[in-house]
Formats: structure tokens, sequence, C-alpha cells
């Protein structure tokens, strides 16, 4: 299978930068069983000209079910796929305009890198000559000039991920297709490449659809973050939207650490969570018992004797320590909670000392056992 689909594109149009020229996509009721297995479920998604959006989600989830068949690679049973309007579900994967890039490289491992990347090329009868220059070019722009000449054993695994995305951009395709294309390189060639792609990506204005089970990639990288769950979407928004506003519990326990701590909610529409009241954000709820979500570097952390909680344990991230906590005492007890507290602070937090802990004075959001996130909006599910 090659690494590159694209084929409606011009091959005489020279590569430059700042064209623009993404593809408006739409998903319109995309359904895709195996059998009994139901992949994607009625998934509804749009997705800007120019932009970078992440689907994520747990493994099973149909994320790279999705990207197949916006590839071509898989037909849909149900449901539209459109490129600027046009529905292109049934349209063969080497009649698309897009390109995909693999997380295995997918390069030819007979061919130097000008050739790779002039594979696409070589298919749609450009001359020699100009598949050099063309090659040339975009090696240049995805950082490897000079290494024309070298094969896929003579480079390291982030050089061929670079040759892979060269090839994938040389018929400028309309949308562009990334399946976890950075999960089998090391940590930081990973954060060096991710920068990269977003980079071209931006220059380009090529419409990325970016599948990673990374939440530190999708959120770092994508204009916005599609959720799913099952087949379905649970909510799709920008990385500070999704982060401090998740629409449902599935996204508030997914994305990031969350802490559930059990609350008390008053007539005056505040609710009082480990000692301390704070208001809502989002609409009051009804006086009684509720579940608060909390990140951990909402929660501040004190030494103290005959504090609620006890230290189990903590872990060094750098300039913050995470400390998990069970709570012993208060109507919070049997709870158990992380908290990120600053380095310098965290020497007395040892594992068996008691602590104090309470939310910072900001607004809490609220989470049913079941449906949407108090406060959180899904206006984005469907966008």
């Amino acid at each position: 299978m090659n690494a590159t689909t694209a084929t409606t594109a011009t091959p005489e149009t020279p590569v430059k930068a700042g064209t623009g020229a993404g593809a408006r996509l739409e998903l319109r009721g995309l359904r895709r069983e195996f059998g009994s297995a139901v992949a994607l479920d009625g998934l509804d998604l749009e997705v800007a000209p120019g932009e970078l959006l992440a689907l994520l989600g747990p493994s099973g989830c149909g994320k790279t079910t999705a990207l197949r068949v916006l590839a071509g690679f898989e037909r849909p049973d149900a449901g539209a796929v459109l490129l600027d309007g046009k529905d292109i579900a049934a349209v063969p994967a080497n009649r698309r305009d897009t390109a995909m890039v693999f997380q295995s490289y997918s390069l030819f491992p007979h061919l130097s890198a000008t050739d790779n990347v002039g594979f696409g090329l070589r298919m749609r009868g450009v001359s020699a000559a100009e598949r050099r220059t063309r090659a040339a070019e975009l090696l240049e722009l995805v950082g490897l000039p000079g290494h024309g000449g070298r094969y896929p054993h003579q480079l390291s695994g982030g050089q061929q991920q670079r040759v892979a995305l060269a090839r994938a951009l040389a018929l400028r395709p309309r949308l562009l297709l990334l399946d976890e294309p950075l999960s089998a390189l090391d940590a930081q060639v990973r954060v060096t490449l991710r920068e990269e792609i977003r980079r071209l990506q931006l220059e380009l204005g090529i419409t990325t659809v970016f599948v990673t089970h990374d939440q530190e990639e999708a959120l770092s990288m994508a204009d916005r973050v599609a959720v799913m769950r099952g087949g379905r979407l649970e909510q799709c928004a920008t990385p500070t939207e999704l982060y401090a506003r998740p629409a449902t519990g599935f996204v508030a326990d997914f994305i990031g650490a969350m802490n559930r701590v059990p609350g008390q909610a008053a007539a005056d529409g505040t609710v009082e969570v480990l000692g301390v009241r704070l208001p809502v954000d989002g609409p009051a709820p009804a006086p009684g018992p509720v579940e608060a979500l909390l990140r951990p570097e909402s929660l501040e952390v004190t030494a103290l004797d005959d504090g609620p909680g006890r230290v189990l344990g903590t872990a060094f991230h750098g300039p913050t320590v995470r400390v998990r906590i069970a709570l012993t005492d208060g109507p919070a007890r049997g709870s158990e909670l992380k908290a990120d507290v600053p380095t310098h602070a965290a020497a007395g937090l040892l594992p068996g000392a008691r602590v104090d802990v309470r939310p910072q004075p900001r607004p809490v959001l609220l989470a049913p056992q079941d449906g949407p996130v108090r406060g959180a909006s899904a206006r984005d599910g469907a966008a």
C-alpha cells in the first residue's frame, strides 16, 4: 500500500507555501460495521479549510476507521464524505485528492529519498527532471536538504518520516491524513517532528486530519480535537475548551487527569467541596449531593499534622510533583485525589504525611453520573 493516494492535483503546479488550498470536509451520518461490531455509529463532523483536526479516543473508538474511510480504504455502510460539497464516499482511494502518511513510513527500501518523494509524480507521467526539482524543494521544506541520494536504511526514523511526509505533499493534496505518524519515534524526536508538521501544515494551508492516541500530541498540535467513543463523537472543541469545559463525563475523565469529588449543593447555587464553598460554572443545581470535577492543578495541598488527607505517593514531573492523597476524614472521606504541587513546595509531602487539601477559589464544574457536564457546552459536538 502506497503512503500517498493523491491523484487529482496538477503535477505541473510548483510547490509553494501559504497557498491556502485546503478543502472543506464534512462527514455526515457515517456508519461502518464489521459483522456485529459497529465501528462508526452515525459520525457527524466538519473540518474547515486549512484546519488541523485531531481524532482522539480509546482503542476501538472508531478513529482509525474514520481515517480509512476518508482515505478510501474503507467504504461506509451509510453516510456521506463531502470534500468541498462533493460526496467522495464511493470514489476509489487512488482517485481522491488526498494523501496519507502512515505510522510505519512505508518508504520503498530500494529507492532513494528523491525517488521516494517523486514516486507519485512518476505515476502521473511527470518528467525525471521535474521530479528531481520538486523532490529537492520538498526535502528542503521538511528539513532534509542534501539527503536526496540516501536510501531509507541510511536515514533515522525521524528522517524517514519526513521523507514520507514530503512524498505525501508531492502532489499538493487538498486533504492530508496522518495515521499516528509519530508513535514509532522516540520522545524527543516526536516533539521536534510534531512542531515541524504543524509548521508545514500552517505554511501550506492544507486541511489535515490527524489520528493519535497521544493526548499531549493532539492538544499541542490541533486547532480542534474530536474525542470519540464507541464510534460516536463525544465532543469536538479547541484544546483549551476541551480541557477546561468538557461536555460529558467521559471527556472530563479522558482528557488529562480529573478528580471527581463529592460535594453538597446549596439553595443559593453554590457548592461546598472539601470544606470550601464555590460558585458553579454553569446553571445552578438543585440542592443536594453533587459530584465536582477538579483538575489536579486546581488543588492546594498543605502539610498539616491533623489534616484529613494522607499522602499515598508522589511522582516527579519537573516543575510539579503529582501527589496522590487518600481522604480519611470529612464529607469526602474514602476519596483518592491527585494534586499537582510546585516542586519547590513539595519537599515535606512524603508518603504517610498528613495534609489538608483545598480547591482554589474558582467556579467549579459539576458532573452528574450520566449526561452532559453541568456548565459545559457540546455546541461543537457536530461542528
